[in-house]
Parts: C-alpha cells; structure tokens; sequence
C-alpha cells in the first residue's frame, strides 16, 4: 500500500512538472491594429461583436479557462483559421457586395447550426444567437440592396439574354478553364433541375442543376456520400421585379459548379470548385487557391457531405 501511495506521489509530481512547463508554449496569438472595422447599425454590431469578435477579428478576448495549455493551444488555432477565413476589423477593406456576401455566409452558418463551433458554445453560452438576433441579420441583409422595380428596357435585355440561355442547342463560345484546372461544362444547361435557391443579400435567384449521376443518386437516395461523377450546376440571376412585385430572372449573374470525385479532390473535401461571372462567363479567382473560399463556406456541412442544397425527391 505505502509503495502504491509513493508511485502516486511522484507519478503526480511528475504530471504537474509537466502541466507548468508546457504553459510555456504558447503559439502567439496577438490583437493586431483594427484597419477597417464592420459598419453596421448598432444592433447589428452588438450581434456580431458578442457571439463573433474573440474569434473573427483583432479583438480577442481570452476566459480565464481559455488561457491554460492545451486549452490555450486550440483556442490559438480556431482564433487564427477563423481570422483567415473572416476578420470584422478588415471587412471594411473589402467591395460593399463582398461584405454582403460574406456576412450572408456568416448568417447562412449560424441559421445551419454551424456556427458558433458547438464546442465553443458549449463552453462560452454567450455566443449563441437567438432566434430574434438571427432574424435582426436577416433583416439587415436582404434591406442592403433595396429591390426596385426593373424599368421596361432592362427587363426587355434580361428577357432576351434569358431566352438565349434557354436555347441549349445553341453553341458556346470558347470559355477558359477555373484556375484550379477544372473545364467549362457546356452541356451543363441540359442537366435536371433538382433545386432551387435565392440570395437575400444580393437579390439573386438560383437554380440547380444536376447531371445524370446526381439524379440517379437523388432516385435511389444515395446522396451521403454523393458517388463520384456526381456533378452540380448553380445558375444564378438578378432578380427582376416587376411594378407589381413579380420577381422573374433578370441579368445573368454567373454559373459555378461542385465536381465530385473524392480522391482527385481530396484536398478539399472531396469536391472540385469552379465558378464563371458574367454573360462572357469569365473564370473566378486569381489562382488555384480560390477554392479556399469554397472549402471555407462548406467545411461545416459535414453532415451532408458539404453540400447545402436538399434536393427535390421524386427525380427519374
């Protein structure tokens, strides 16, 4: 019994040396100067500042139990990613639509449960937002870009541009690859619409589009893990609405697509990224590395195979 109570007592010695000296490893994690903070009401603001600010900008500010190490370690590298993939004090720097659509995915993360990181939440109650907060970041989103009614010679260009788009037979003009290698797909305006989607922050209107792999997925419910060759399409357009409040599609926004083949892309989730701006369909991103965005944005649906979209059932 004594010789049991002695291995303890240094066994415990031992761990306690141990405990103290790795407080001293300590990865920085520092609050840099604020150089373009968020311009929001100031309801907004608290919103965010409360439930976002210790970890998506320069003004962290630690728990007493968020200091000790390893406690300390991971707290260090969530604040770090988090930083890197949004900062309130540098989104100012950013075009006021990227702003919008950057919050937009904040509010989209949030209303998914995503985010706060439920472990972060779990220990800092704080964090989460309520219902009535959620609603308060909608509502200040989708009033960002008022939507006025189109006058009749826009509408008449997007009806025309609209029903170009829907003549699939028609040719496509030579368009060059994403950055990370992947292809325009022409034929992609072929495929079954299997979902569709708007955007509160930018007042535009999509739909998704599948190609035969991912409608039979969709039929025989195999859609977690979606098999390799599931391909999607998301077009977008303006909205369009009318003086009566009827929305249609106005101008074409842009067309970006999710490739799956989860060994090609294992490096990001299993998906491929691509995306064309504009009606001459110019490539998204300056590099190969855009896709971080994407990744970013669908990291938390891991539940869903990263994929946000529920798609319609019944497709044949």
């Amino acid at each position: 019994m004594q010789r049991s109570s002695i291995a303890f007592f240094w066994i415990t010695a031992f761990l306690s040396v141990v405990f103290v000296a790795i407080q001293f490893v300590r990865p920085e994690l520092d609050n840099p100067p604020v150089t373009a903070d968020l311009q929001a009401p100031p309801q907004v603001k608290q919103i965010l500042r409360t439930s976002c600010y210790n970890c998506h900008s320069n003004e962290t500010r630690l728990s007493w139990f968020d200091e000790p190490v390893p406690a300390y370690w991971m707290v260090a590298r969530d604040v770090r990613e988090a930083r890197e993939h949004l900062n309130f004090s540098k989104i100012g720097k950013l075009p006021a639509g990227q702003q919008r659509a950057a919050l937009f995915e904040s509010v989209s993360q949030i209303e998914l449960g995503a985010m706060p990181l439920p472990a972060y939440k779990r220990v800092h109650p704080e964090s989460e937002i309520t219902p009535e907060q959620l609603a308060v970041l909608k509502k200040y989103l989708s009033l960002a870009t008022p939507s006025e009614a189109t006058g009749a010679p826009e509408a008449s260009a997007a009806d025309l541009q609209y029903e170009k788009w829907m003549q699939t037979g028609s040719s496509t003009p030579e368009v060059a690859a994403a950055p990370n290698g992947i292809a325009f797909m022409p034929d992609y305006k072929n495929w079954r619409a299997i979902s569709s989607t708007e955007r509160f922050d930018n007042h535009t209107m999509r739909e998704i589009l599948g190609n035969d792999v991912a409608v039979k997925a969709i039929a025989e419910n195999h859609i977690n893990p979606w098999p390799d060759g599931t391909s999607f399409a998301k077009v977008a357009w303006y909205q369009q609405p009318d003086d009566k409040g009827v929305v249609r599609t106005g101008a074409f926004f842009q067309v970006e697509f999710m490739v799956r083949d989860s060994k090609k892309y294992a490096g990001t989730l299993g998906w491929g990224w691509a995306r064309w701006r504009g009606a001459d369909l110019q490539p998204y991103g300056k590099d190969k590395n855009f896709t971080s965005e994407c990744v970013g944005c669908h990291n938390p649906l891991r539940n869903t195979n990263y994929v946000f979209t529920e798609p319609i059932r019944g497709q044949q």
